[in-house]
């Protein structure tokens, strides 16, 4: 049985100003802001949360479907998938657009500047769960905000479990709407902040959400994670990375080691160190999709960190 992967496709270009904005940006003037940064390092990433977790459940050797809307600028991504194995039935070209993409300038103290364009992510809803078959698991990822609604309705009536995944995507919805989300999914996955946001917006705390679904999961970054479920708190810890490179995408690799442990019925301590294990090994590298690894690589990792082995 597959799982289904409902979130965005993008481009992440990324640049790096060799300087600090704070000396061309003068706080007297920020009304009439008209600057430029040149910009002499540049690179282009594939990325988008769908994309990211289906790379990353691949190399466990998983079976991720991609459910995403993309453009006309969408060929160079299209031969990636196809090198890595990766499905596209479910991937929907939207006319006369452009595949959902952000552009981040960086500066020497690691501040950023970002203009996303989400272009076809913003065509989500044209597609549906229906359509896909032998799906057992499910995520919904950040995406356009009415494919969001619609996918998550779609899997709670085919009675098909998911992942609330809100991420970035949370402010597009009101306190009731995340609600309803919630009370339609098996499980939520947010970070700290998504998780301090989620209360403020929906008016309950993260243990009265937590009741409301199987397993309620907080990532928090060097501080590893918890899992809130069964009644009890499984504290995951932060596995040592080898080194630390850039974090982006480390949070869809934790959501495919979520994906995998619950697909493949793990306890939940299990499955929150396989998750956590993900993250680590995707912050070694650039980018959220430039980390390879074999399965038994992985299983590895694994017994060294947590001493058992379960791959």
């Amino acid at each position: 049985m597959h799982t289904l992967i409902c979130g965005s496709i993008a481009y992440d270009t990324i640049m790096v100003f060799e300087d600090r904005f704070k000396r061309h940006i003068l706080p007297d003037k920020i009304h009439v802001l008209n600057v430029a940064f040149l910009v002499p390092e540049m690179r282009r990433e594939f990325g988008g949360c769908a994309a990211n977790i289906a790379y990353n459940l691949k190399m466990l050797e998983g079976k991720p479907l991609i459910m995403a809307t993309v453009g006309d600028d969408f060929q160079p991504y299209t031969y990636r998938l196809e090198k890595l194995g990766l499905a596209q039935t479910h991937i929907r070209r939207i006319q006369d657009t452009f595949t959902a993409q952000a552009f981040i300038t960086t500066d020497l103290d690691d501040n950023q500047i970002t203009a996303f364009h989400p272009g076809a992510m913003n065509f989500s809803h044209q597609n549906s769960v229906k359509d896909a078959i032998d799906v057992s698991l499910g995520i919904i990822a950040p995406d356009g905000r009415d494919g969001m609604l619609t996918h998550a309705r779609e899997f709670h009536e085919a009675g098909i479990p998911f992942i609330f995944d809100p991420g970035q995507g949370m402010p597009m919805f009101s306190g009731n709407e995340l609600t309803d989300f919630i009370d339609m999914a098996d499980y939520i996955a947010v970070n700290d902040y998504e998780a301090q946001l989620l209360q403020s917006v929906t008016g309950y705390k993260l243990s009265e959400l937590a009741t409301r679904v199987k397993a309620l999961i907080e990532t928090k970054g060097a501080e590893g994670s918890v899992i809130h479920a069964q009644g009890k708190q499984f504290q995951i810890p932060a596995v040592r990375p080898q080194k630390v490179v850039d974090p982006t995408g480390c949070g869809d690799a934790y959501r495919a080691g979520l994906l995998y442990g619950i697909a493949q019925d793990m306890d939940w301590q299990t499955t929150g160190q396989l998750a956590s294990l993900m993250g680590t090994l995707k912050i070694a590298h650039r980018g959220g999709q430039n980390h390879q690894y074999q399965r038994d690589e992985i299983g590895q990792r694994y017994f060294e960190a947590f001493g058992c082995r379960i791959l």
